[in-house]
């Protein structure tokens, strides 16, 4: 793998624990009703979607709470909900948190996205989500990944989000693997030829490269555990197509159709060429179509802002929210 398509896979791979990880993951149906918080905390929304199901949080007891409002959670490729876990800690007394965990990822049986696209459909799955449960104008905060599905989101539905804040991942990232001037068609081979190459190295082999990248991913060393578990317990085509499709995603054209501010939050690429003033720049350009943009480069942290510098990333959400 190149440099460039290194760096470009290690803000796609995606999978963190807050703290206090759970020592087992639920996975019970996505299909279950939500009836009450469970031993866990959270309940399983009632919705049917091959593509992913939901954890609710809501105040323990909601006839004494004021609900602020309902925010959406989309972790990033091969995590898990509980990489939301400290800020679902610190919303959930006033918010009604919705924490998207996608079929196939971390343990979760691959359902519809075991073949095929996996961002879009579960964004268009999001929509009718939003719709059935009667969100009004729901806050989406979306990581890697989640900030692709978030911008599809807010992108193809305008009517459905209330705001939207990206974390660390900019419209297309096909650019960093074709440079200036790539188009979706244009990187397409490579894009291929990567996901070949992943589909058929040896298990081992994938495994090893996939936590190669977690790891680098995570400045903070005791935060690792989850996120390799994640990684290891996610279904490797999934995962695979997966990457494949956010690198011939080109959502720049469509940045204009979005109505909902937009924040966006992102740390200095993994690479001493790459400074930070260069990734100021590229960030800047890819947000060019959305010029009313908020972006916010955050220091001392890699891909995982919210594992990295937690205090600083609550802030920021909290002040997104307000």
């Amino acid at each position: 793998m190149t440099r460039i398509a290194a760096i470009a896979a290690a803000l796609l791979l995606a999978a963190a624990p807050a703290a206090g990880w759970a020592q087992e993951h639920d996975h019970g149906s996505h299909g279950q009703a939500a009836h009450g918080q469970a031993a866990h905390g959270h309940a399983h929304a009632d919705f049917e979607s091959g593509r992913f199901h939901v954890r609710v949080d809501s105040p323990a007891s909601p006839q004494n709470s004021t609900v602020l409002g309902d925010v959406i959670l989309i972790p990033g490729l091969s995590s898990s909900p509980e990489v939301w876990d400290a800020l679902t800690d610190r919303l959930k007394d006033r918010y009604r948190v919705h924490r998207l965990h996608v079929q196939g990822f971390a343990g979760a049986p691959a359902e519809d996205n075991a073949s095929g696209p996996v961002a879009a459909p579960v964004a268009e799955d999001l929509a009718r989500y939003i719709r059935e449960q009667n969100l009004n104008k729901p806050a989406v905060i979306g990581h890697s990944m989640g900030g692709t599905i978030g911008l599809m989101l807010a992108a193809r539905h305008p009517d459905s989000v209330g705001k939207l804040m990206v974390v660390d991942m900019v419209p297309f990232m096909g650019a960093m693997f074709g440079g200036p001037g790539a188009t979706a068609q244009s990187v397409t081979p490579v894009a291929d030829q990567i996901h070949a190459g992943m589909m058929s190295a040896p298990e081992e082999a994938y495994r090893q490269q996939a936590e190669a990248s977690v790891t680098g991913m995570i400045a903070t060393e005791s935060r690792r555990a989850g996120p390799l578990r994640d990684t290891a317990t996610s279904d490797r085509a999934t995962s695979t197509n997966a990457f494949r499709e956010l690198v011939v995603t080109d959502l720049t054209a469509e940045l204009a159709n979005i109505t909902a501010p937009v924040e966006v939050l992102y740390v200095k690429f993994n690479d001493p060429r790459m400074t930070a003033e260069i990734t100021d720049g590229i960030y800047r350009a890819a947000y060019a179509r959305l010029p009313g943009a908020q972006l916010k480069r955050i220091d001392d942290s890699a891909h995982f802002i919210m594992l990295d510098q937690p205090e600083r990333f609550e802030a920021e959400v909290e002040a997104f929210l307000r």
